[in-house]
């Protein structure tokens, strides 16, 4: 091996961190790395069959892709050689000097505090997989060569895992990677074919590029390659030949999640559209799942060719907490990611695989209620985007979505919209809900006071994104959707039967009404009475035709204008303080209190006072007159 041009580099700073984690941290499961470093090599073969569609130069010779493991008891190193598409120098410095991946202070801090199985499994999501190695090496060296470069233009990589590495060129006849672990004493473990057999079939086993351990054969008292995986593709199986167990370590395999999956759907269709999907609903959401970077998706295969991960253009946004695998026939081999997304191909598949995934959802949701309500709770928030985003499916997504209630008495969100009709009211006409900033707060709305007297539930939605959704949820099973801090006509049913008919009472109030109509003025868009209330004296409602109080507050935090809301005050005539306040003489006294009844019903609605310390002001002036 000739070496010339020793150079010295420093790691970069998280780098030098995450290094002193792993080194001095104690790991339950330290063959997590031998994991990691295959699940490396694998990606580098999958690499270039892809490229070499285009480049068939590149693989330089007929050998087949395989992963080679050897081991060396004497020096105490443990090899992991693939002959997939190599690193230039760049590629080395940019993948093993830094990370470049921008969740890598979340997984730093991700670490602390968290078990050993926690962090185990973190390392696989962050990709910081190579980094594992030191977890049982003392040193680590890489030698290198990409595809398509000369002999002379191998690179070696070579570290303790301390605050720096060099980079050397050599001489490296075939391409791919070589990487050496010089393990550490107390991790000679991993000298032993045995164990490194049971690793690879515990992690590695359905890996579609032969994994290959070199062992001594007495016999013929030589050294032979015995392959260790089944070096097939899963979905490639029939259903009936797989395991559940073989569907869930396929999953931890392609995810780096250690958790089993809650469900799965395994389907090949043919016809127009030739394809085998794998779908799989995870147990946890992903760490940045509201990350726009979010890097989940589906892995794609073109007649078995890997093709890419993490391709989003085959599900929607709202589903992108689904992995899994699609390998398709149709597909043209050497398909770039834009044309992928202007392909009709795939708005076909796009528009299949959608409905696959949310009959997954809706056959768990009817089957395991228990697992589905593990499901919504790690993932309803992101569900409840489908609304504003899929039209087309919406009458399945609305199915699927879950809510609490009043009559829930719990903030879980457990009721499904079949549910709640099941249980409406026979002259109920319809499905009833609130929005606000929180639970407690919905659930203590004055709105609801009539609603409890009536014993009608009302949904309660307090997540931000519920106003938004409910623009798009017109109506579920011919009954339409109703917010009752709106007016509606529906809403005046419940009430006008007992105004109407208790005329004494309209008719001593109808001076009263014109006075608090003349001294609000432009501030409501009316006054009236209402028989809705029973514990509150006033509230305020949206007309049916402008825009919602939560819908505002939405549009102010993304800092888009506001127009004016202005509400309709509606008057509890039987309140006491309502009473009393209609006797008052005084007309100045009497104002102070009309304006602090209107500030009392928008604090109640809003949770906020263009200017608060006017009504705290005003309220204590009173309370020393009253």
């Amino acid at each position: 091996m000739n070496i010339k041009n020793k150079e010295t580099y420093k790691f970069q700073s998280e780098v030098k961190q995450l290094l002193h984690l792993m080194i001095h941290s104690l790991y339950s499961n330290k063959e997590i790395f031998l994991r990691e470093l295959i699940s490396n090599a694998s990606d580098a073969i999958d690499k270039l069959r892809f490229k070499s569609i285009s480049s068939p130069s590149l693989y330089q010779s007929n050998n087949l892709p395989k992963i080679q493991i050897s081991i060396n008891k004497a020096q105490k190193t443990l090899i992991i050689n693939d002959n997939g598409i190599g690193m230039t120098k760049k590629d080395i410095i940019e993948n093993l000097g830094t990370i470049a991946k921008s969740g890598t202070k979340s997984f730093l801090k991700s670490l602390e505090n968290k078990t050993n199985d926690i962090k185990n499994e973190l390392i696989g999501q962050f990709g910081v997989g190579f980094y594992s190695s030191f977890i049982v090496s003392d040193k680590v060296i890489v030698r290198t060569k990409f595809a398509g470069n000369k002999s002379n233009e191998g690179i070696l990589w070579e570290s303790q895992g301390t605050g720096e590495y060099n980079i050397t060129n050599i001489a490296k006849k075939t391409k791919g990677t070589e990487i050496i672990l010089f393990l550490k004493k107390e991790e000679e473990e991993f000298l032993e074919t045995w164990r490194i057999k049971n690793i690879v079939s515990k992690y590695s086993d359905h890996i579609t590029t032969p994994i290959e351990i070199q062992t001594y054969e007495e016999k013929s008292k030589t050294y032979i390659w015995e392959q260790i995986n089944q070096a097939k593709a899963l979905w490639t199986k029939n259903k009936s030949s797989i395991s559940e167990k073989e569907y869930q370590e396929f999953y931890k395999y392609l995810t780096n999640d250690q958790n089993n999956p809650i469900t799965w759907s395994h389907n090949h269709v043919e016809g127009t559209h030739e394809y085998i999907s794998l779908l799989y609903i995870p147990k946890k959401a992903e760490w940045d799942i509201w990350n726009k970077e979010n890097k989940n998706g589906l892995k794609l295969y073109v007649k078995r060719v890997y093709i890419m991960d993490n391709s989003k253009e085959f599900l929607p946004n709202y589903l992108r907490f689904i992995r899994g695998v699609i390998d398709s026939n149709n597909l043209p081999l050497n398909i770039s990611r834009e044309i992928l997304q202007n392909n009709s191909i795939t708005k076909n598949l796009k528009k299949a695989l959608t409905k696959r995934s949310l009959k997954m959802l809706d056959t768990l949701s009817k089957n395991d209620n228990k697992k589905y309500q593990s499901f919504w709770n790690q993932f309803g928030l992101v569900l409840k985007e489908g609304p504003a985003e899929d039209n087309e499916n919406l009458n399945l997504i609305a199915n699927l979505l879950r809510f609490t209630s009043i009559k829930n008495n719990s903030s879980e969100q457990t009721i499904s919209l079949k549910q709640y009709i099941s249980k409406m009211n026979e002259k109920q006409e319809k499905i009833y809900y609130i929005t606000s900033d929180s639970y407690i707060s919905a659930k203590n709305s004055p709105h609801l006071e009539l609603f409890n007297k009536k014993n009608i539930d009302v949904l309660l939605l307090s997540d931000r994104i519920d106003e938004w959704m409910m623009n798009y949820l017109v109506e579920f099973e011919g009954k339409k959707f109703q917010s009752i801090s709106k007016e509606d006509e529906s809403l005046n049913k419940l009430t006008e039967e007992k105004i109407t008919n208790n005329n004494n009472i309209k008719t001593d109030m109808s001076d009263f009404i014109k006075k608090v109509k003349k001294i609000l003025g432009e501030k409501v868009k009316s006054v009236r009475l209402t028989n809705r209330l029973t514990e509150t004296p006033c509230i305020v409602l949206s007309d049916s035709n402008e825009m919602s109080t939560q819908m505002a507050k939405l549009f102010s935090a993304a800092g888009q204008p506001v127009p004016e809301l202005k509400y309709i005050f509606e008057i509890n005539p039987k309140h006491p303080l309502i009473k009393k306040i209609s006797k008052i003489n005084e007309q100045k006294i009497f104002e102070e209190w009309i304006k602090l009844l209107l500030e009392q019903a928008l604090f109640a609605e809003k949770g906020n006072l263009d200017n608060p310390h006017k009504f705290i002001a005003r309220m204590n002036k009173l309370f020393i007159q009253f």
